[in-house]
């Protein structure tokens, strides 16, 4: 869906007043629904990777980063994943050999390179498949509004610079859920984002959190390809398409075109023509990012640049303690 602006405005204007009865609507039923105990308890530990927000706050390069360290510790991870955009209803073990992003959607293919990846629309069912397949550990991919499933830690993840939008609930604004009850049931929260933006964040009062907060940013994987100074026409359908074109642009990209979508929008062959067409006539490269990439079809993965990026945590050692806690 496209995101209305005042969603990200400080002053919630009168188009998000006017939303406020179906807002607490929304409200009430979220409520409901995560006060229900879990259904399903595994004999495994279940990590969530959340947020409060709607849109991209940087849960996949987290869930990235989580492997990476589960695996360093010698455990056998499985993330778990609605496979949103996907027609699988699951539970089903991701193979890339018969499923595409159609079937599963993008961010199961994507995460696929890094570990297993079981897709379900039923958390239980799905964590139920993980234990059978051998997993030691699931890292859950979003689900922090979801009740289905008993959770050992909860990570929410939020984007510094956007911080919680203008506080307010869907559709008044980009929360799923209230701020201040997200918060209680959250272990541990993640920032990413500039170094000034973490410090405006942390610096308002109405984002007082009194567990332990990690800090990070998303930096360009380095792949070998420069693109200072090159000419750049930049497409994303992700949750925040001008945090990838802040990104071109601080590895020196000059950008001649930027194509926002929605988040897990479809790229149909005549889109990815218009957008080659266009990037030809500019004499400039075709770029879009990782996630993207895993809903493009085959044939044109070679005419488009891809810029992957990947998490750095300034002070995992919370992080870690929290895991080692975990597996005794």
């Amino acid at each position: 869906m496209k995101e209305p602006g005042f969603w990200w405005s400080s002053d919630r204007g009168w188009q998000s007043h006017a939303l406020s009865p179906l807002a607490a609507l929304w409200t009430w039923q979220t409520a409901r629904r995560v006060a229900r105990p879990p259904e399903v308890t595994e004999g495994i530990p279940v990590i969530c990777v959340g947020n409060l927000t709607i849109g991209g706050t940087g849960k996949t390069p987290t869930v990235i980063a989580l492997l990476d360290m589960l695996t360093a510790r010698g455990k056998r991870a499985f993330v778990l994943s609605r496979g949103y955009g996907g027609t699988e209803a699951g539970p089903v073990l991701v193979d890339l050999a018969r499923h595409t992003a159609h079937d599963v959607g993008d961010e199961p293919v994507l995460l696929s390179a890094f570990a297993p990846v079981v897709v379900s629309r039923d958390r239980g069912e799905g964590a139920r498949l993980c234990t059978a397949e051998g997993a030691d550990v699931i890292v859950m991919d979003d689900g922090f509004q979801n009740p289905k499933l008993a959770k050992t830690l909860s990570i929410l993840v939020v984007d510094a610079a956007r911080g919680f939008g203008n506080r307010a609930v869907i559709p008044s604004g980009p929360l799923r859920e209230p701020v201040s009850a997200g918060l209680a049931r959250a272990d541990m929260m993640l920032l990413i984002g500039s170094t000034a933006h973490r410090t405006a964040f942390l610096n308002d009062p109405q984002n007082a959190f009194p567990k332990p907060v990690l800090q990070g940013a998303l930096t360009p994987l380095q792949t070998g390809i420069s693109f200072k100074d090159r000419k750049v026409v930049a497409f994303a359908g992700i949750g925040n398409p001008q945090k990838f074109f802040d990104t071109l642009r601080a590895e020196g990209a000059h950008l001649v075109g930027t194509h926002g979508f929605a988040d897990h929008a479809p790229f149909s062959d005549t889109i990815l023509q218009r957008l080659t067409t266009e990037a030809t006539s500019k004499h400039a490269q075709l770029v879009t990012t990782e996630k993207d990439a895993a809903r493009l079809p085959a044939s044109w993965l070679s005419h488009i640049r891809v810029l992957p990026v990947r998490l750095h945590i300034d002070d995992p050692e919370p992080l870690g303690t929290a895991l080692d806690r975990m597996f005794g």
